[in-house]
């Protein structure tokens, strides 16, 4: 016979301040004025971005775009690495739709340094290297406006580095800049074997390159030719000086794009790291939220690959909060010997209602914590609070009982679990307990519901094929997926977190191609990858051009 015992500990007291109160206790304290902006000019950050890709900032220039009262862009792009809530203003285009001009640019920077304001002008590459920078901060200097320059990575030196392609050997220690453009260029001057970067070149690269074969470079000097270098965009072709404009023209070549013109360029075989990244260029769609999706987007970047997160699934409080109410207060009275976390959305949900009651983690004192997972362990360890048992094996509810303690009379003050959870989730965990002697309180701490179906062009990219793959991290996510934006094309790799929930993808007709050894979306992440580098293998060792899922159709449709 099993004998309930109680731990006392402090009671859950709520104070409320009668509204007359606290504003007759507010009244008498004097109204702090509000924040302008001095009349005094402000000052300007010439941000230099990069050539394309964001984690090329430098800690500087993400430290000023968070600190900045106006940030100035002159790419549509760049509003992207802006986070914070300030007034972003397009210095690309004016209001007539025209490329402003280095005046206008200048005049504009200018203009809102003159309020007072912080302005972070950002520029692609680096400010003072092939840039208008140099101007504004004339400009800048002129109007009496203090002015810093933060360099950025330069394209000129940073695409051929990510084409695989160095400047540099030790064989050919010189390169020389020559921008092509609408200038006139002295061909001539560059008969010799050193390695040229030539710049907004695409439309002139047949003059170019009969050019220097005229001044005497071999008609057979390779070249390669990147464009929107250091983007999982990056397109290169590698040709020679006698083929390089019919190649372009024939690969479709725009601009932006970098040309290197010598010897160097023949290493590119060896050297090329970015472009034959397992996942490059992959499309992956996530069926998760942006913040549930930032770990695994990272880690699919690493690899090559650009995520697109679609939610499936809305997380809204319980429809009868009086069961979560109950619990906690349960919960600091002492009623229970364990509290299990099963989700990280579990954990938030406890700790929403610990504030609602002014409660913190020391609540949680004399109580036995477990986590199905370490996903939830690390969000319960930012509440400052350490998981005392996380599956050793599988890290799911069946490997949460394998290591659960039955109840012991003798070693358990208490025998009652809390167990906080989705209104959806399985009764396994519940049995299991059950059969090791404890009693569980099953509280529905949250709900989720199917999310609103995504963008028109979303669902059509996904039914079309344009999705490379789809990673699926739960059996929830295939089911609202399907049933908020249709099956993936047959054409789409898909990825699945474990055993389960690839049988769920299989009875809703889809084929799974890859399967996470451990129920980890950094491992499944991993599993494509894998599933990328030996896809890559075969189509190199069958003298193929390597082709993306979406670009390649089987001759057959998935089931329906």
């Amino acid at each position: 016979m099993t004998t309930r015992q109680t731990r006392k500990k402090n009671t859950v007291t709520v104070q409320t301040v009668d509204a007359t109160e606290q504003d007759a206790g507010t009244a008498a304290a004097p109204t702090p004025p509000r924040k302008t902006r001095a009349k005094t000019p402000g000052r300007v950050s010439f941000v230099g971005t990069g050539p394309g890709d964001a984690s090329l900032l430098t800690v500087r220039a993400a430290e000023l775009i968070s600190q900045a009262d106006v940030v100035i862009t002159e790419q549509p792009e760049q509003a992207g690495l802006v986070t914070t809530d300030v007034e972003i203003v397009d210095g690309g285009m004016g209001e007539d739709g025209e490329t402003l001009t280095h005046a206008a640019r200048s005049k504009l920077v200018v203009k809102h340094a003159r309020t007072g304001a912080h302005v972070v002008r950002l520029i692609s590459g680096d400010p003072f290297t092939y840039a208008t920078g140099p101007e504004e901060a004339a400009a800048c200097a002129k109007a009496g406006i203090a002015f810093e320059v933060v360099p950025g990575v330069s394209s000129v030196s940073a695409v051929p580095a990510y084409a695989g392609v160095p400047l540099t050997n030790k064989s050919h220690r010189e390169y020389k800049v020559v921008s092509v453009g609408e200038n006139s260029v002295q061909w001539s001057d560059h008969a010799g074997n050193d390695t040229l970067v030539l710049l907004s070149a695409v439309k002139r690269i047949g003059e170019a390159a009969a050019g220097l074969i005229e001044a005497g470079r071999s008609p057979a000097t390779p070249v390669a030719m990147t464009r929107v270098g250091t983007t999982t965009e990056q397109v290169t072709i590698v040709s020679t000086l006698a083929d390089i404009a019919a190649e372009a023209k024939a690969a479709g070549m725009t601009s932006p794009a970098i040309t290197v013109v010598g010897e160097v360029v023949s290493m590119r075989d060896a050297l090329s790291w970015f472009e034959t990244k397992p996942l490059y260029g992959w499309r992956v769609l996530v069926p998760r939220t942006k913040e549930q999706a930032a770990g695994l987007a990272a880690r699919l970047r690493s690899y090559g690959a650009v995520s697109e997160e679609v939610p499936t699934i809305s997380v809204e409080p319980p429809r009868n909060p009086q069961q979560m109410d109950k619990a906690v207060r349960g919960l600091v009275e002492g009623r229970y010997e364990w509290v299990a976390f099963t989700s990280v959305n579990a954990v938030k949900a406890v700790r929403e209602k610990f504030e609602e009651y002014g409660l913190d983690a020391r609540a949680f004192s004399g109580l036995k914590i477990a986590a199905v997972g370490d996903k939830t362990a690390e969000a319960i360890a930012t509440w400052g609070i350490r998981a005392d048992l996380i599956p050793s094996g599988e890290q799911s509810a069946a490997g949460l009982l394998e290591d659960w303690p039955p109840f012991d009379e003798l070693l358990d003050p208490i025998n009652r679990v809390f167990l906080p959870r989705a209104d959806i989730a399985t009764e396994t965990l519940v049995a299991g307990l059950v059969e090791l002697g404890w009693e569980v309180d099953d509280v529905t701490a949250y709900r989720t519901v199917r999310a609103a179906p995504p963008p028109a062009p979303t669902r059509e990219a996904i039914k079309s094929g344009k999705f490379d793959a789809v990673l699926f991290t739960s059996s929830s996510t295939v089911r609202n997926l399907v049933g908020i934006a249709g099956k993936p094309h047959a054409s789409t790799i898909i990825a699945c977190i474990g055993p389960a929930t690839a049988k769920t993808a299989e009875e809703h007709g889809l084929r799974v191609d890859v399967l996470a050894e451990q129920p980890s979306a950094e491992v499944l992440a991993d599993a494509l990858a894998e599933f990328g580098a030996a896809r890559r293998l075969a189509f190199v060792e069958a003298g193929e051009p390597v082709l993306k899922p979406s670009q390649k159709r089987p001759s057959t449709r998935r089931k329906a």
